[in-house]
């Protein structure tokens, strides 16, 4: 099959093109994996005669997704340029996320809010799209609405959560960034992302 029709189920239609000629140009094995609750994707260079890898988590939604794939590709292409001399988030893999985010702009893929938010997360681009909580909460405004599913800044402070692997917490005060939150079953203290996707328990 097509790879472009391919990512149009996944990507904003006109940007499917050209991630499809990047695929092509960088030689890079791209694949649409599961979900993983600790990233959207990965690039891993060439090693043991395996080209460039990157991979992207499947439920995202399709500005998200894109977002991810940039951001993966502007790895690959520091390593082209760099090998290992380059931090993965310095100053030249943000130098590459600029441009290689430019001709998205310039199509206008991106609904004004989800644009305004990479522009600025843009002047100093994190680690990851999720440690700039301005633009993740703009791009999760796009998300199919989940039954059930809470993120722990919304919860009332006492309420009790789970997590997907079953354990329960109860939320307590915010502590600069973070939430402090309470295993049930241990008493240990934990701290969580504002935006970390739970499940609320009903207390009967």
């Amino acid at each position: 099959m097509d790879k472009v029709k391919v990512l149009e189920k996944y990507l904003p239609p006109d940007a499917a093109p050209l991630i499809g000629r990047w695929i092509d140009y960088f030689k890079c094995e791209f694949k649409i994996s599961r979900n993983r609750n600790s990233k959207f994707g990965d690039y891993r260079a060439p090693h043991s005669g395996k080209g460039h890898r990157i991979s992207v988590n499947f439920d995202l939604n399709p500005y998200a997704f894109l977002v991810t794939t940039v951001h993966e590709f502007a790895h690959l292409h520091t390593w082209n340029e760099h090998k290992q001399k380059a931090k993965p988030h310095g100053t030249e893999w943000k130098s590459n996320f600029k441009k290689m985010m430019q001709p998205f702009f310039e199509k206008e893929v991106f609904p004004p809010d989800v644009k305004h938010a990479i522009t600025s997360y843009l002047n100093n681009p994190a680690a990851s799209s999720c440690s700039d909580l301005t633009l993740y909460r703009s791009l999760r405004k796009y998300d199919a609405p989940k039954e059930s599913v809470h993120t722990v800044e919304k919860l009332p402070i006492k309420a009790v959560f789970k997590l997907k692997d079953g354990r329960v917490f109860r939320k307590e005060e915010k502590l600069r960034k973070r939430y402090k939150c309470v295993e049930i079953s241990s008493k240990r203290i934990y701290l969580f992302s504002p935006v970390a996707e739970v499940e609320l328990v009903e207390e009967g």
